[in-house]
């Protein structure tokens, strides 16, 4: 990173390598085999690469479980290849961009392979998606292409004509554009390398609430030492991937067991219940959640948890947002010391590692940066703030930051470092504690909301005269929406049908739990909302 002086860069380099080496990323003796992972990095990417890699070398393990069954990963760089063929064969080629707006199950595990193998950039849709949201976003990043489960058909429709659609899960007995017909059809030896380099786009919100486009492409091998350096994940081991994996949690940590070569548990919808009865009957050794997904898992009480064996656990991975004091005793509690918290965002991926020590040392922080990562606390003039226990924004160095969104925006950057858009404070023992947002956005179930655009929607509708929206804290979404509206002269209040229009328009998490109507909002001399009486409602 500019600012990083040659020693650190080195520091660094040697420490990921290490960590790679104890995680068994770097198969010491047997260095043949790292050397022809790296060559397949080299030819198909971070995420494709390792699966040809253990295809090649004959690895006989079964790389993931849905409810279609099991493949081995000899399988998924079969099927993989044919998908890319089928692709070639409809036009689409190296430099295409394809959208997905899929549940976790192998059609979405085929399209990120067959993605990669291509050379075509892939769009991580959110399945809370509205159909205008991803006629919206799908025009941005220029879609070719589309993969979509069945469920999801109403909302493909909202999609041009031109744009080539197929189907990831179809309930239908003989559909010929769905992902396993085409497959089925075509020719599943090796592809040769993509003469474009491919790779994904996870989607953000940008500052009116907007989705934005955060891209990733081939990344140092180094970096996925950020992940193993406080979390133990090995070769051999069991996922459940209970978070969707279309969300930068899910990515990253099944591209992560694919180069380990383990096991990846997957089903369609979360249920609590039965996470923990699928933890239970593949032995997983890990869990990977977002915290709203902890909290209903640890929601369901010791009567019910006690019914599964757990015992296999020893990692309970968690992101995407602060997980309280409250929720860390209690996992504890119910699972022993396995919780590990990573704290980041979608544009710096890692920033910190919470692990169960730290946790019960300090229940709610966000744990200590990796190896290679870095983070900065800085004023409002750009200044560092060194001393423990004072509030500064957060900015984060990382192999994994991303370079700018796909609109040509950016974040703000202070001495190479970028900024999470979160402020908060290090403890007397470098512990880093997430204090807030250093803006208005609020943070519900792990999804970002801006209230600008929840309040310009309501704005538009006839009954209302203006809206206010503001997130207040809730055990199992970290924050709600609650809308604050006013009604026009004439019109019934109708909290229901608020609700019903704002889901049909944007996601369902930016959805108000509950809607107030009030005679007039709350401003000051200048009309300036204040949010903060809102707050005291």
């Amino acid at each position: 990173m500019p600012g990083q002086n040659f020693l650190t860069k080195i520091t660094d380099a040697a420490g990921a390598v290490a960590t790679m080496t104890k995680a068994g990323l770097v198969p010491f003796p047997r260095l043949d085999r790292g050397i022809n992972s790296i060559l397949a990095v080299r030819k198909y990417g971070p995420f494709a690469g390792p699966v040809h890699a253990h295809a090649v070398a004959g690895l006989d393990a079964t790389a993931i479980i849905d409810e279609h069954g099991s493949l081995t990963y000899r399988d998924l760089e079969n099927q993989s290849n044919a998908l890319v063929r089928a692709w070639q064969a409809d036009g689409i080629r190296g430099g295409s961009v394809i959208g997905a707006m899929c549940r976790n199950h192998r059609g979405l595990v085929l399209t990120m392979l067959a993605s990669a193998k291509n050379g075509t950039k892939l769009v991580l849709m959110n399945t809370g998606f509205a159909p205008p949201q991803l006629a919206d976003v799908a025009a941005r990043e220029q879609v070719r292409a589309f993969v979509y489960d069945e469920e999801f058909s109403h909302v493909a429709a909202a999609l041009p004509d031109d744009v080539i659609v197929y189907r990831s899960w179809s309930d239908s007995p003989s559909d010929n554009r769905n992902l396993e017909e085409l497959i089925s059809k075509y020719d599943h030896r090796a592809v040769p390398a993509p003469t474009t380099e491919g790779g994904f786009v996870l989607l953000t919100s940008g500052t009116t609430g907007t989705p934005k486009g955060a891209p990733r492409g081939h990344t140092s091998p180094l970096a996925s030492a950020q992940f193993l350096d406080r979390v133990p994940l090995r070769p051999g081991q069991t996922m459940m991937m209970a978070a969707p994996a279309f969300h930068g949690t899910g990515v990253s940590q099944f591209a992560l067991a694919l180069a380990l070569g383990q096991t990846v548990v997957m089903y369609r919808k979360f249920d609590p219940e039965n996470t923990v009865r699928l933890i239970a009957k593949h032995r997983c050794d890990v869990l990977v959640v977002v915290p709203t997904m902890l909290q209903r898992i640890v929601d369901l009480g010791p009567e019910v948890l006690s019914r599964y064996d757990t015992s296999s656990l020893k990692i309970l991975f968690s992101a995407g947002s602060a997980i309280s004091p409250d929720l860390s005793k209690r996992t504890a509690s119910a699972f022993g010391p396995v919780l590990h918290n990573l704290y980041g965002s979608t544009e710096v991926a890692v920033a910190t590692v919470a692990t169960p020590a730290d946790l019960e040392q300090a229940p709610g922080t966000a744990g200590r940066a990796p190896v290679t990562c870095h983070v900065r606390l800085y004023d409002d003039d750009g200044k560092r703030i060194t001393e423990p226990e004072t509030v500064g924004r957060i900015f984060v160095a990382s192999g994994l930051s991303f370079a700018g969104y796909t609109d040509g925006r950016d974040k703000e950057r202070i001495d190479g470092l970028l900024s999470i858009g979160d402020v908060g404070h290090f403890d007397e023992n470098g512990l880093l504690f997430v204090d807030g947002r250093d803006d208005e956005m609020i943070v519900s179930g792990g999804e970002n909301v801006y209230p600008l655009e929840v309040e310009n929607l309501l704005a538009n509708r006839e009954d209302v005269i203006e809206a206010a929206v503001i997130g207040v804290e809730d055990s199992d979404f970290g924050h709600r929406l609650r809308a604050f509206v006013v009604s026009a002269p004439g019109h019934e209040h109708d909290a229901d049908q608020i609700k019903t229009y704002v889901k049909e328009n944007l996601a369902r998490y930016k959805v108000p739990r509950e809607v107030v109507f009030i005679d007039e909002l709350p401003r000051n001399a200048t009309g300036k909302l204040l949010r903060r009486n809102l707050q005291e409602m």
